[in-house]
C-alpha cells in the first residue's frame, strides 16, 4: 500500500494531498510518528481544505501530547466539512484529555445524532456521564450500548458495577453473571459473584 501511494506523490496537488493523507494514516497505524507527521504536513500543504489531512495532522499532534493544538486541527477539519465524523470523534477525545468534559459530551452527542448505533460513541457518552458522577445517565447509555453489542463482557460487567454501586444487587448480579457467561476468566467478575453467593 505504501509503495503504491508513493507513486502518486509527484501528481497534481489534489492527488498528492489524497496520497499523502493515506500515507500519513498508514504510518500512524504503524506507530511511525515522524513519517506520519511528514506526510500529514505534506497533505495539509498540498490542500489546506482537506478535512482528512487536517484530521491526520491532528492525530499526529495528539500522539505527541499537544492536545490544544490537536483540537485546533480537528476544529479546522470540521469548519471545512461539518460531517467529518473522525474529526468530531477525535475532538471529543481531545476535550476529554483536556478535562473539558462538557465540551467532550457535546461532541459525542452531536456524533450520536449522526451515527445512531455507533458502539464507540455510545461507550464514550456513558463514560463521560460516569466521569461526571451521574450513574443513572451512565446506566441508560450503557443499556443502549448493549442493545448494539449484547455480548460485550466488559460493558456487561460495567453495568453490574454501576448497579452494585447504586445498591441494586439483583440487577448487578444479572449483568455480572451475563458478563461471566461470555468471558468466564475475568477475576474481578468471579470475585464479585463469589462474594454475592456467600452473602
Amino acid at each position: 500500500a505504501l509503495e503504491t501511494l508513493k507513486m502518486f506523490e509527484k501528481k497534481d496537488s489534489r492527488v498528492k494531498s489524497a496520497a499523502a493523507t493515506n500515507l500519513s494514516f498508514l504510518y500512524y497505524l504503524e506507530n511511525e510518528l515522524a513519517q506520519a507527521t511528514n506526510y500529514a504536513d505534506l497533505a495539509v500543504n498540498s490542500d489546506r481544505y482537506n478535512p482528512a489531512a487536517l484530521t491526520n495532522k491532528g492525530n499526529t499532534v495528539f500522539a505527541n501530547g499537544d492536545y490544544e493544538k490537536a483540537a485546533e486541527f480537528y476544529k479546522e477539519a470540521l469548519r471545512n466539512d461539518s460531517s467529518c465524523t473522525e474529526a468530531l470523534y477525535n475532538l471529543g477525545l481531545t476535550y476529554k484529555k483536556l478535562n473539558r468534559i462538557e465540551e467532550a459530551l457535546d461532541c459525542f452527542l452531536k456524533l450520536h445524532a449522526i451515527l445512531r448505533n455507533s458502539a464507540q460513541v455510545l461507550h464514550q457518552i456513558a463514560n463521560i456521564y460516569e466521569i461526571m458522577e451521574d450513574p443513572n445517565q451512565a446506566i441508560e447509555w450503557l443499556l443502549q450500548l448493549i442493545s448494539v453489542v449484547p455480548t460485550d463482557p466488559h460493558v456487561l460487567s460495567k453495568l453490574g458495577k454501576l448497579y452494585d454501586n447504586e445498591g441494586d444487587k439483583s440487577q448487578a448480579f444479572h449483568y455480572y453473571y451475563e458478563s461471566y457467561r461470555y468471558f468466564p476468566s475475568n477475576i474481578e467478575v468471579i470475585e464479585w459473584l463469589g462474594a454475592y453467593y456467600i452473602d
